[in-house]
């Protein structure tokens, strides 16, 4: 018999973070414990308001299969109870820790994939005015990132990535602008990222509204997030993106994660692997993928005050593993 523990966290951040749909000062999660014969496992998620999610509502979702887990469900039979999304990957991602430490090894020895002793992240450069983003680039470069992943919503598009570019002319930059942008105008803002050297633009048009980029003839790659949440739905996106944001809260746990990284290298697309604002708890669970992924925007813990101990060990753009 199992016990099961559910509970939520909120972990405050240690400067806002500031994207098109607003700032946050805290990261909030949820928490699923299991232990099994003296072993204890846990998973996170963090629920996202943008998919209709809250702490309640998750929390609310797992207990309806607490009996199960209680008595031994699977990954493989979660797969069918759960749908998509946070709170099945707080539960996927604590089964696939158990079964880590019931077989004494760690989650890639389970998987059999190697890591790279140092892992490149993207750290994200949130919105601000021209100079305050400039400033931000040119202080995490001085640090060590390489790879910068910028924010932006609809205005001063132009204004602050010169400033940024200005600032790192020597850095990788991908763009996010969160679904805030409009089909008008968007070829002269793609060759303007181009044109700055930015190595992809990730999302910038409303999940529901990116019919637009339907054999859409575009100078850098696109890359889908929040149009992309398993491999149901890689149907509509071929002609639209070149590469997808897996994120394990979007796909509900890395099982459906592999799957879909696999299926859609199968199909061309490239991979990013991505992150909510999060402790190192829910990065662990998806360092399996790295391998696989073009870019890792992986930086979630950096923006706490205080990480999860243990944590994993961050300095500014790397991971070291």
């Amino acid at each position: 018999m199992r016990t099961v523990k559910v509970y939520e966290e909120s972990w405050p951040l240690h400067s806002p973070f500031v994207i098109s749909r607003g700032s946050r000062s805290e990261a909030r999660v949820v928490v699923v414990e299991l232990e099994e014969e003296g072993i204890k496992a846990s998973g996170e998620c963090t629920p996202y308001p943008r998919y209709g999610e809250s702490d309640a509502s998750v929390i609310a979702q797992i207990m309806t299969i607490v009996p199960q887990l209680e008595n031994g469900l699977s990954r493989q039979q979660l797969q069918s109870l759960l749908p998509p999304g946070a709170a099945r990957n707080a539960v996927d991602s604590a089964l696939w820790d158990l079964e880590s430490r019931r077989l004494g090894v760690s989650l890639k020895e389970h998987l059999g994939v190697a890591l790279p002793a140092d892992l490149t992240t993207a750290q994200t450069v949130v919105i601000g005015t021209p100079e305050q983003m400039a400033a931000s680039a040119a202080a995490l470069w001085e640090k060590g990132a390489r790879l910068l992943k910028i924010k932006l919503d609809d205005r001063l598009i132009s204004e602050r990535l010169v400033a940024i570019r200005t600032a790192v002319p020597e850095a990788t930059l991908i763009v996010d602008a969160n679904e805030s942008w409009h089909s008008e105008g968007l070829a002269a803002r793609c060759q303007l990222l181009a044109d700055l050297g930015v190595a992809m633009l990730e999302q910038p048009l409303p999940a529901n509204n990116d019919a637009a980029l339907e054999n859409f003839i575009h100078p850098l790659p696109i890359c889908a997030d929040e149009s992309c949440h398993a491999r149901s739905s890689l149907k509509t996106l071929a002609g639209r993106y070149e590469m997808i944001n897996i994120k394990l809260d979007k796909t509900g746990g890395l099982t459906e994660a592999l799957a879909l990284a696999s299926e859609a290298q199968a199909q061309g697309f490239g991979l990013m692997l991505g992150c909510m604002l999060c402790t190192s708890r829910a990065i662990a669970a998806a360092l399996p993928l790295v391998s696989q992924a073009r870019f890792a925007d992986l930086d979630g813990p950096t923006w706490l005050a205080v990480d999860v101990d243990p944590a994993l060990r961050f300095s500014t753009g790397q991971l070291h593993l």
